[in-house]
């Protein structure tokens, strides 16, 4: 049985009310920490998987939208200020977690806007709850984990997972992978269009977020794929296809060529809508008014 509560807090993210959601799982409950702020309609904004996965992400586009909509945003379970256990974070795993909090925290039709990863996840649940996701919107949708993207095959993917998750010389891996330098890296290549953007003060935020106790877990299950929603394009194009409800796909034009390619073929669909916008995987935080203006030409 899945329970919740709502429990305001003092510290908010995005300017909101901040809430914990207990999550009853596998006989053990977790805490999952979400935002509400604004008011009307419900929209339930869905952060996308990364080791810098956090809620603050969607604060603009939460902001301009609680003008019109009650806007939550949560974090995702390992990712953010949930919880982050050492369980086996895996597709199945996620999939139930979306499923029990929209039924626990939603007495009616919400607007579904997952980012990146988020996005296969949401269409899944759209798929099975037509009854309850009125209008679903994609922003730079992704299924591939990074290593999966650079090819790596299943054995070597698992293998780092495994070594991540390990006590000692995993977190000596982790750390090597989320130092300031390295993020403000990643930053610059793949999420962020302007650099100048990416302050010492933006990165410590960032790396703050790295650096919460047992926050490898979830992140060494995104970088290799263990998370990954789909395992190739062609379930991923047929999931799209058979949802029902409008669906509406913000490409991002300055995305890496092997995720541009991927969005590309999701928009090349008969029924999905689709925006092209300057940005690349952080379009949502970079430009959340562009962003922002294309959902609500769609709403």
């Amino acid at each position: 049985m899945t329970t919740a509560t709502n429990q305001t807090q003092l510290n908010s993210s995005i300017g909101g009310t901040k809430n914990a959601y207990y999550w009853n799982f596998l006989d053990k409950q977790y805490q999952i920490v979400y935002e509400t702020v604004g008011a009307g309609n419900p929209v339930l904004l869905l952060t996308a998987f990364s080791t810098v996965s956090s809620r603050t992400e969607m604060k603009g586009i939460a902001n301009l939208l609680a003008t019109q909509y009650e806007v939550t945003v949560l974090d995702w379970l390992g990712f953010g200020e949930s919880q982050c256990p050492p369980v086996d974070y895996n597709p199945a795993l996620f999939q139930q977690l979306l499923g029990d909090f929209i039924k626990s925290i939603f007495n009616s039709p919400i607007i579904l806007i997952p980012a990146g990863h988020a996005s296969g996840y949401a269409l899944k649940f759209a798929q099975n709850n037509p009854d309850i996701v009125s209008k679903l919107i994609l922003i730079a949708p992704t299924w591939q984990g990074p290593l999966r993207v650079m090819g790596l095959p299943d054995g070597v993917r698992n293998g780092v997972k495994n070594l991540v998750r390990s006590p000692v010389i995993g977190q000596g891996l982790y750390y090597l992978n989320t130092t300031p330098s390295f993020l403000r890296l990643m930053y610059k290549r793949h999420v962020y269009v302007d650099e100048s953007k990416l302050t010492p003060e933006f990165i410590a935020q960032k790396h703050q977020i790295t650096s919460k106790p047992g926050a490898r877990y979830a992140g060494a299950a995104f970088v290799t794929g263990a998370i990954d929603p789909v395992n190739n394009r062609e379930e991923f194009l047929q999931l799209l296809e058979s949802v029902s409800i409008p669906v509406l796909i913000i490409l991002a034009e300055n995305a890496p060529p092997k995720s541009k390619a991927e969005m590309s073929a999701m928009a090349e669909l008969a029924k999905v809508q689709t925006v092209r916008l300057a940005g690349t995987l952080g379009v949502y935080e970079e430009y959340p008014e562009a962003v922002t203006e294309a959902i609500q030409n769609f709403l």
